[in-house]
């Protein structure tokens, strides 16, 4: 499945003419759009917009500025073929979200629908008329700069409460580094995945090493090597022991998952802001050690880090990872599931859904 990210986006925004004042997609919303500049690959978009019922002018309009996380936060909401409401995408935040709502529009792959919105009260259901929302259909593009709906008779959303992940108490040893010196609370975020991909193994039935050099933290009051389900001695471990070299190699790798003595579901490095290119070195490092085992080797890090994973992944010297990359909304997502569903026996191929395939051969 095709994944839409802020680089289709604003890649997508700086073809649209600039020569050109644009309606907004709601023709209640007074008001022209002007298109001052945009930044490649990311963002942000410079725009300026201005109400001529109220005698403004372009002339008198202020720049305005539609930032990368806020382009990143949207493009990572877009699914082929389902709806999104940019309003519920971003919570309320920023005053730029119809702007860049018609921006989008005005791209060939985005249309505005009006799907409807199943109301239950009281044990009735309804479908009344639904909200705007735009709509990626990739395979239907439409004409540059125009605003189409795209007419969507039989769809409606039923729309669950937006969630939130939340971490447990947490703390840092006082020497806790991640590649050097690093913003502590950069350091936290590191951690705080590292969290949730142990307790998602935990709910999953495996079993997890935490790199060597992280053993220190105290979560929920207890050091981290005294939860449950933690592996204590890396040595230990019959897969890991079979193969002589792969204990040094693995004891510093982020996180491992075994299932029954038997199995490794997945080799994960955690990569925020230290670089991919050490992750899979620490991984090229292990397959080496113990060549004829089955894994996944994964790359676990940031949305907007997605481009440079694939770059740093296909390089020659690591295709025989054939690496994945567990984006940390994905994690935080399958953490969500499993904390709050009671998530068990699914099978190893259920974390395909999750670990997306980057290698290009």
């Amino acid at each position: 499945m095709a994944k839409y990210t802020a680089y289709n986006l604003v890649r997508a925004v700086s073809l649209l003419p600039r020569n050109t004042n644009y309606n907004y997609v709601n023709p209640r919303t007074p008001g022209l759009i002007h298109i001052e500049n945009v930044n490649l690959p990311a963002g942000p978009i410079q725009i300026k917009r201005w109400n001529p019922r109220k005698g403004e002018t372009a002339i008198g309009a202020n720049i305005e500025s539609i930032s990368s996380e806020m382009i990143w936060r949207v493009a990572n909401a877009v699914n082929p073929g389902e709806p999104i409401n940019l309003d519920r995408v971003l919570g309320g935040s920023y005053n730029t979200r119809s702007v860049l709502e018609t921006l989008m529009a005005l791209t060939p792959e985005f249309y505005y629908c009006y799907p409807g919105r199943i109301k239950d009260i009281d044990g009735y259901s309804s479908i009344e008329h639904g909200h705007k929302h735009l709509i990626w259909l990739p395979n239907e593009p439409h004409e540059q700069g125009v605003l189409i709906e795209k007419k969507v008779p039989n769809m409606a959303i039923s729309e669950i409460p937006l969630q939130s992940v939340t971490y447990d108490n947490l703390i840092l040893p006082d020497n806790m580094t991640v590649g050097g010196n690093m913003n502590i609370e950069v350091v936290r975020r590191h951690t705080q995945i590292q969290i949730a991909l142990y307790l998602i193994g935990l709910q999953l039935g495996y079993r997890t090493w935490i790199a060597q050099n992280d053993k220190g933290i105290i979560y929920k009051d207890k050091p981290l090597i005294e939860q449950p389900g933690i592996i204590p001695a890396l040595g230990s471990e019959n897969i890991i022991s079979a193969f002589p070299g792969a204990e040094p190699s693995a004891k510093f790798i982020d996180c491992i998952w075994f299932q029954n003595h038997r199995f490794m579901p997945a080799v994960m490095e955690v990569e925020h802001t230290t670089g991919v290119t050490s992750g899979l070195t620490r991984m090229k490092g292990l397959q080496d050690a113990m060549p004829a085992f089955n894994t996944r080797y994964v790359i676990v890090a940031p949305d907007n880090d997605r481009e440079k994973v694939v770059e740093e992944a296909n390089r020659t010297q690591f295709l025989s990872l054939d690496a994945r990359y567990f984006s940390y909304s994905s994690v935080e997502e399958l953490y969500y599931i499993c904390t709050h569903r009671n998530l068990h026996g699914v099978t190893q191929e259920f974390l395909d859904c999750y670990m997306e395939k980057v290698c290009l051969h």
